[in-house]
Formats: C-alpha cells, sequence, structure tokens
C-alpha cells in the first residue's frame, strides 16, 4: 500500500462528531457510555451523584463535579470496530453556548440528546441553529425511556415543527416508565428487550420476532403493548418519512433512536448504526477554495484554548482539527496569522483531562498541542507554500459585564496572567477605561456563569482572590471609524467608552435606546455588534 493509500484509508474511518443537548437530558451519560463500549474506560462515571460516586471522564474541571455540569467542551479519542472515533463532549448550559458553537465548528456531525418526559428545549433549539446553519447531519438519541415519557409521535412531530426536518425512528419504544419493554429494531425486525439491572455489562441479544409472530410477541411483551406496536410500526411505514441516506447527509433527515443511557440500554445499536449512516471527514472552505481532506498536505484549525489541564505543569493547550493530510511529530508547519514557520510541541491525543503524545494523526484528528501564547482561536496551521485561511470562528458579543479587581495588590502579575490567558481561551472579554489609571478591569460574558468559573479559576489555578462588581450594561458595541475621536462623542450619561487589550474602541450601553441615540446624535458614527479581530 502506498503512503496516500495509507493516508486515506486512514481518513475514511474517521468520525468527528458533538453530543449536544439542554443541561440533565443525560448527554454527558451517553457519552461515558460510548467510551465504554470502546474500551476507552473500564468502568462508567456518573454526572451527578454522592461524593464518594465516579464523575465522569469528560467532566474533569473541578469544579463540574461540584456543580454537577458540563462547563467546558472535552475532546475523547477511541478506536470502535475499525473506526476512529473523535467524541466532543460540549457544555449543555446556555451560559457556556459559545464554547458550544466553537466546538460545533470542530465537527462533522451532530448526535442531539432529548429528555422523553421534556422534549425540546430551549438550549437544544438554539444550538440545533448552529447545526442548521451549517448543515450538519444530526442524529437524535431520545433519552430516558425508562422514565414516564411523552407520546413518540408527540416528540417527533416537535422535533420536525420546530426544525423544519424529518425523522426516522430506527427503532419505536415499546411503553415507558415501569411499562417500558424494550425497543423494536425496524430495519432488523428484532426486539431489544430491556432489563433495568442489565446496565451494560454484557452486550444484549436481540430477539428476532416479526410483527406477525403474535405469540412470540404476546410472550415477550404482552398482548396489549403488543398489538400497540403493531399498530405502530404499520403507521410509520404507511404514513412516515422513507429513509434517504443522502437527506440524512444533508441534515434533512434525522434517524431518531429511542432508549436509557443511564441504563445502557440502546447505546450500542445507536453506535453501530450511527457509525454507518455518518460521513467520514467533510471538505472546509478557505475563502474560495475547497480543501478536500484527502489532500495529501496537511491543514488544520485552532478552535479551543486550554489553560492550566494540567496542574502539574501550568501548560496551555490549543485544541486544533485537522482539515486535510497527515499531521507528522517533529515537522515544520506554516502559522498563517502569525506568519512564520514552527514546530508544533508535544501533540497529543486527548481524553478529556488526560493525554498521550502521539506522532502522527490525519484529517478529522482533534490533537492538542502546546501553546506559548502564539495561537488564537480560529487560526489556521498548514505547510509552507500553501495559501490556506480557513474562515475565523465569531465571537458571541457580551451581555453580562462586571468590573473585576484583586483582593491583594502585591498579585498583579498573577491576576494579570490569569485573566488574559482566561480571556484568549474565549471564555470571556476584557476591557479597560482608558486614560483613567483605573486598575479595575471589565469583564463581559454571554452567561453569568462565566463570572464564577472566572473566579474559582483565578483562584485555584492563579491563586488570586478578586472582588467583582456587577455592572449594569447589556451590550457592547465595537467603533468602526478610526477617524472619530472618540472624546467629542455625544453620548447618554450611562454609556461607557472602553477598550479591548488590542486597542480597538467600544461603547458599552444599558439599552437598545441609547446605541440609537449615540447613533442619532453622532453623525457618520459606525457601530458593530462582533469584532473582526
Amino acid at each position: 500500500m502506498t503512503a496516500d493509500q495509507t493516508i486515506t484509508k486512514e481518513i475514511q474511518r474517521r468520525r468527528t462528531f458533538a453530543i449536544i443537548s439542554h443541561p440533565d437530558a443525560g448527554k454527558t451519560t451517553l457519552t461515558e457510555k460510548l467510551l465504554l463500549y470502546g474500551g476507552a474506560i473500564q468502568l462508567a462515571g456518573s454526572v451527578k451523584g454522592k461524593a464518594t460516586a465516579r464523575h465522569a471522564v469528560s467532566d474533569w474541571m473541578e469544579l463540574e463535579k461540584q456543580r454537577g455540569i458540563s462547563i467546558t467542551s472535552s475532546v475523547m479519542q477511541f478506536e470502535y470496530e475499525g473506526y476512529c472515533i473523535n467524541i466532543l463532549d460540549t457544555p449543555g448550559h446556555q451560559d457556556f453556548s459559545e464554547d458550544t458553537y466553537r466546538t460545533l465548528m470542530a465537527a462533522d456531525s451532530a448526535v442531539m440528546v432529548i429528555d422523553a418526559a421534556k422534549g425540546i428545549e430551549p438550549q437544544t433549539r438554539k444550538l440545533f441553529k448552529i447545526c442548521a446553519m451549517r448543515h450538519i447531519p444530526i442524529f437524535t438519541f431520545i433519552n430516558k425511556l425508562d422514565r414516564e415519557a411523552r407520546s413518540p409521535y408527540e416528540l417527533m412531530e416537535e422535533l420536525e415543527t420546530e426544525f423544519g426536518i424529518g425523522t426516522y425512528p430506527m427503532n419505536w419504544p415499546i411503553g415507558c416508565g415501569q411499562e417500558f419493554k424494550g425497543v423494536y429494531d425496524r430495519e432488523k425486525q428484532a426486539i431489544l428487550a430491556f432489563n433495568e439491572f442489565h446496565r451494560g455489562q454484557s452486550k444484549i441479544r436481540a430477539i428476532e420476532c416479526t410483527l406477525d409472530e403474535t405469540e412470540k410477541l404476546d410472550e415477550l411483551i404482552g398482548h396489549r403493548l403488543r398489538e400497540t406496536l403493531a399498530d405502530d410500526i404499520e403507521l410509520l411505514d404507511g404514513a412516515g418519512y422513507d429513509f434517504d441516506i443522502e437527506e440524512v447527509r444533508a441534515g434533512r433527515l434525522s434517524p431518531v433512536f429511542f432508549g436509557s443511557a443511564l441504563n445502557n440500554f440502546g447505546v450500542e445499536p445507536f453506535l453501530e448504526h450511527f457509525l454507518k449512516m455518518t460521513m467520514p471527514p467533510l471538505p472546509r472552505t478557505s475563502g474560495d477554495q475547497i480543501v478536500d481532506p484527502m489532500d495529501e498536505h496537511f491543514s488544520a484549525f485552532v478552535f479551543k484554548i486550554q489553560a492550566n489541564m494540567n496542574k502539574a505543569h501550568r501548560d496551555r493547550i490549543a485544541f486544533m482539527r485537522i482539515c486535510s493530510g497527515k499531521f507528522e511529530r517533529d515537522r515544520e508547519y506554516f502559522h498563517v496569522q502569525g506568519g512564520k514557520a514552527l514546530r508544533l510541541a508535544q501533540p497529543q491525543q486527548l481524553m478529556a483531562q488526560d493525554r498521550a503524545i502521539i506522532n502522527e494523526a490525519y484529517a478529522g484528528d482533534i490533537i492538542g498541542v502546546f501553546d506559548p501564547g502564539i495561537f488564537s482561536i480560529g487560526d489556521t496551521i498548514c505547510e509552507k507554500g500553501q495559501s490556506l485561511c480557513f474562515e475565523g470562528i465569531p465571537t458571541f458579543a457580551p451581555e453580562h459585564f462586571a468590573s473585576v479587581e484583586r483582593v491583594d495588590t502585591m498579585k498583579r502579575k498573577q491576576f494579570e496572567k490569569g485573566i488574559q490567558q482566561i480571556a484568549q481561551e474565549g471564555a470571556i472579554q476584557i476591557f479597560h477605561e482608558p486614560h483613567t489609571g483605573v486598575e479595575e478591569v471589565i469583564v463581559g460574558v454571554v452567561g453569568v456563569l462565566q463570572f464564577e468559573v472566572l473566579e474559582y479559576r483565578l483562584k485555584s489555578e492563579y491563586g488570586v482572590d478578586i472582588r467583582r462588581r456587577a455592572m449594569p450594561y447589556e451590550l457592547v458595541r465595537w467603533v468602526e471609524n478610526e477617524d472619530f475621536d472618540i472624546h467629542k462623542l455625544n453620548l447618554t450619561s450611562d454609556t461607557k467608552w472602553v477598550q479591548d487589550f488590542k486597542g480597538n474602541n467600544l461603547l458599552l450601553f444599558t439599552s437598545s435606546w441609547c446605541i440609537n441615540w449615540a447613533l442619532q446624535k453622532n453623525e457618520g458614527l459606525r457601530l458593530r455588534e462582533f469584532n473582526r479581530d
């Protein structure tokens, strides 16, 4: 086999997907079970539970374990039946939606986890719109069938109405809650019987059984549920969407799976179906150029930066999605935004917080490299001589603001290093009032919970206690005009002029009315909602 054939074969077996959901729908639990099947872990952890319980691998940050929620996205790679799988587990909480958005930029498909009792929730809607915008194929796992649940018809109709896509149930639930007997696999015409004590200790053997085998079905699930199942499948076959793999891959048809992640029921069949239906790494765009993942030339972009994942090393890791070709350790590559050649130090394969140094990786893989402070989110890395620059990742405009200062005046260096590093990760945005001599830093965040994370991380990772004072501003706009004398602007008394740490001028407003005032009273003033740097 030639080198090119080897690269192509390796890329074709890659599957890179994000798992998204509203908080508490079971996303991290599903992730743990997938890792369990891949042999990546020996025992699945829990997101919530007793203090002595084992925590989920993907929730590695100490605050995540304390709060029982995912705060930062995690990357996990494992092998399963010939596939190399890269899972991106995302925060479900809306306060961390910006991290989820960046992570979705690195995925080729998405698994949407929905609570069978609650259906589609606000955060699920927001995340779906991001997937639809990028035409990402979506696979739906309707979770917690072992509890009381809404009608599966109602859940599918909600999916179709809310998101404007078709649905195709790959299996169908037999009862729910205390009456939950399992699922019927439509393709195999077989029943997967549910046992709440199973917990994934061994592979569940499907019981082949057509709907005409009434006696066998009555023995398995009872006469009433058998009749209901027969009616349901007849209706789905007659009135439901037809299965079309091209529609799935175009993001217009979502295959739906029913199960219980906590009980590890329906997870393995889901994984096997998913791997057959989802695509190898997809092409990416660089300006007008389409970058083929099978191209032999290496290219990648940075979608996440995380400092202090390993307390012992106090290092900073840049997460890169490889878009084409093969990455090789110790080779020199070109950092487009920095305009210089570099060697990517300590390339690592990731399993949440744990890492292993690697010598090679391929398109579709997510790798972590040591970042001495030169990378920014959205940066492109490629081979020398290539004219590539992948589309940047826009930042969300902050909606909440607070002034932050250190308690101990002797810890200025630690405070500045900590707050700047966390800002470079994209978790917060930082500003200051120019020409005032005030050392306070103004912090802007998308969700208020990010303030708590900032406070926790500054204390635990940098040894700095802070005082935080909420500010009344809700909107921020960048000033586009370079020739405007900011001092002469006619603004309302509750509008504040600030600068970011690149020297860009911004205005903080308490309401949309104040923005309109600024535009009306200052002829020629141009404001934009997002930063383009």
